[in-house]
Order: C-alpha cells, then structure tokens, then sequence
C-alpha cells in the first residue's frame, strides 16, 4: 500500500483542517460584530487566507517537510530567539484552537442532553470530558485518529452542504431576507474587524505543509491543494453565512451565538434540522479536537527537536510525545477560563501573526522558490494591517482577549529568551 498522498487527499487535508469546528464556534460571534455583513466578513478572512496560501504553496514545493510551518520559520530566520518564540506561538495557537473547538462541543452539546439544570455547568462537564475522551484515543492509536477524521470530514461536509441545499429553498419568501441589505451592514472597518476574529475558521490550510513530502506530482499538486481547498472554504463559508442571516433574525442569532448554526436549521426543518445540525456540530468538534492534538504535540516535538525547546519534550510517555499530554492539559485549563470571543481573539492574533511571518519567509525566500515577490509582501502587510484593525476593535469590545494574546506572545518570547541564554550558559 502506498504512503503517498494524490491530489483529492491533499485537498481534504486542507478542507478538514479549516472545516473543524471553527465555522461552528464563530459563526454567531460574527454575526454579533459583522451584522447583515456577515457574508462579506467571511470574505475578507479567506481572501488573507488565500493570499498567504501563496507563500505556502511555494515553500512547501522548495523545502518540504513534515515540519511544516516550523520549518519555514528556521528556514527564513535561523535557529533564533525569534524563531523559537514565533515556533513556540504556532504551538500556543494550537492549544488556543483545541480550546475554541472543546468550547464549541461545550455548547452545542447541553442542547442534545442536558445534565444538570445549569448550561453553564454543562459546559465546563462537556467541554472537559471530550478532551480527555480525545486525548485517550490519541494514547490508544494514531490510526484511531485518522480513521476519525477522514469519515468526520465527509459526514460533516454531507451535512454542510445539505444545510445549503435546504436553507437556499428556504429563504425564498423569509421575511428576514432583508437582514442582508447593505443597510444593515456594519462600516468596512468593523467588517475587516469581523473577518480578523474569526480567521480561525480558516487557519486549517496549513496542515497541507506537514503532508507535503508525500504528495505526488508535489510541482503541480501541492499549489492546487491550497488553492483549491481555500477557494472552496471561502465559498461553502459565505454560503452558510448568507443562509443564516437570511434565515435568523438578529435577536435570535444573538441568543443563540454560541450555536447559531443549529438554531437556523429550525426554520427550513424544525427540531429535525436543529438536532442533525447539532449532531454534526459535536461530529465535526470532536475530529477537530482528534486531530489537532496530535498536530499540538507534533508541533511541540518539532519545536524541541530543533533545539527551541529544551529536550525534555523529546522524551516519550506512553509511547507518545510529552507534548500531547501537555497540550491537552492546557487546553483543559482555557477552556475553563476564557470566553468564546476571547479564545476566539486569542487563536486568529496568534494566527495572523505567524501568517504574517511566513509571508515575510515567503518574500525572503522569493528567488529560491522561484516566487512573484509582490505576493508574499502584500500577504505580510495585510497581516500587519489585520492585526491593528483586529486588536483595535477588540481593545474596546473585549479587553480581555487583547490582553490574553499580548501576554501569551511576550510570554513566547521570554520563555525562549530564558531557554537560550541557559543553553549558553551550559555551553560556556
């Protein structure tokens, strides 16, 4: 059997990573910021999206690796403090997006059985346990896991896409159709700023780095799978975007934010459609979280390997990198403290940033792989200008999630510090 991935494989790759459970997560929570721009908000993210898949496509053809991303910040900046720090992030976002989906399983959840009389005690019991559940699974079989996620990816986009198909038929005569005037749009900025939260919906086309040795015919598939999976992210989003501002009215997008998705089922199928969609909700989450898991702890390995952790990472437990561990219990830990929005903030700052970083690897390393320069630098100055709007309209709505991303990248930034100058000291 061979270990080789073709060009509909990779592509999956790409679609299971961004379809997870971001759209599920942040759909009502751009709506609250984006209003009847909601659609164009899901734009301005997969455009950012489909701009820095561009460097990717590119850096993953001249240096593949199943290290991925943090390779092609070692590959741009050295082994370096900086490096590290941007490396250490990228594994911090994964943590950060592993608590955005248990937050999502945590409140689509209660809505199927409910088991104590507070929601919010559901929550925390919910959100807690599928971790733990998935972190079992990862001990017990890493093929447990890509067995998973590979029917997870076609349940989901099945359902999905019926959800259109339905909800398409059901807007026609919906009195709340109108909600997508542009009327009801919120100023450009605010949309940008829409977009920027919920960029986490889309950050999945990376994982097409780490499978990128082993796709075939890699010169013509590899640009292909990026481009052809964020393209077809961009329109699934923007459709589903439409079909539940047009379907919901605001006030009820607003009471049930935390699992829109579910609730703008109602009108086209009633509990049928709010019980399937939320079934697929906790399908898709718990894959998710399957799955990003072992990518956490892969990223930790890597992160070690190249000297940027210390080795204690290296060592194995069960069998299995320390870093999985490691990774679940912090996920355990945020998702018990932070908010949907701040989580939210916390996961597309981290994002954005590293994005922005691997444009700027990308202009770099233009002449080596071969790549139009313009590219690349407009993708890193978008990140830059994404970051600003996004921070800045999170500064006055969400403090707290500002905060929480602010002190994770410094605290990258010194942990690394500290890592380095004791390896010197050892050294000397």
């Amino acid at each position: 059997m061979s270990d080789k991935i073709d060009l509909k494989e990779a592509i999956s790759i790409g679609i299971g990573g961004m379809v997870g459970g971001g759209i599920f997560a942040v759909l009502g929570l751009a709506v609250s910021i984006a209003q009847g721009g909601t659609p164009i908000a899901f734009l301005f993210a997969g455009a950012l999206a489909l701009i820095t898949s561009y460097s990717y496509a590119k850096l993953s053809k001249k240096y593949p690796d199943r290290g991925g991303t943090v390779k092609f910040i070692n590959q741009g900046f050295g082994i370096s403090i900086f490096s590290g720090a941007i490396n250490n992030l990228l594994w911090i976002s994964y943590i950060i997006m592993l608590s955005l989906y248990a937050s999502a399983f945590g409140s689509y959840a209660p809505n199927l059985l409910e088991i104590t009389s507070d929601k919010t005690v559901d929550f925390h019991i919910y959100a807690s346990s599928i971790i733990i559940l998935a972190t079992a699974i990862n001990y017990y079989s890493i093929a447990v896991v890509g067995k998973i996620e590979s029917y997870a990816v076609i349940i989901k986009l099945v359902i999905l896409i019926s959800f259109i198909g339905i909800g398409a038929y059901g807007l026609i005569g919906n009195e709340n159709l109108s909600q997508l005037a542009i009327s009801n749009w919120e100023n450009p900025l605010q949309l940008f700023a829409a977009g920027m939260v919920i960029f986490v919906a889309y950050e999945g086309f990376e994982l097409i780095a780490n499978a990128a040795p082993d796709i075939t015919n890699p010169e013509k598939n590899i640009p292909k799978a990026y481009f052809y999976s964020v393209i077809f992210v961009i329109i699934l989003y923007i459709i589903i975007a439409i079909v539940t501002v047009g379907s919901l009215a605001f006030d009820k997008i607003a009471k049930a934010e935390d699992y829109v998705l579910a609730e703008a089922a109602k009108p086209m199928l009633g509990q049928i459609g709010f019980t399937i969609i939320t079934i697929a909700a906790l399908i898709s989450t718990f894959s998710a979280i399957n799955a990003s898991l072992y990518g956490g702890s892969r990223v930790n390995f890597e992160i070690a390997e190249d000297d940027e952790l210390p080795n204690h990472f290296l060592s194995k437990l069960w069998n299995k990198p320390i870093g999985l561990l490691i990774t679940a219990m912090a996920t355990l830990v945020l998702v018990n403290i932070l908010d949907l929005e701040s989580i939210s903030t916390a996961g597309s700052v981290g994002f954005i940033l590293i994005f922005g970083i691997v444009n700027l690897v990308g202009y770099k390393c233009s002449k080596d792989t071969k790549s139009l320069k313009i590219i690349p630098l407009l993708g890193f100055i978008l990140c830059l200008i994404a970051l600003v709007i996004l921070i800045h309209q999170q500064y006055k709505s969400n403090l707290t999630g500002v905060l929480v991303s602010a002190g994770i990248i410094v605290l990258c930034f010194v942990i690394e510090w500290i890592f380095k100058a004791t390896e010197k000291a050892k050294n000397n």
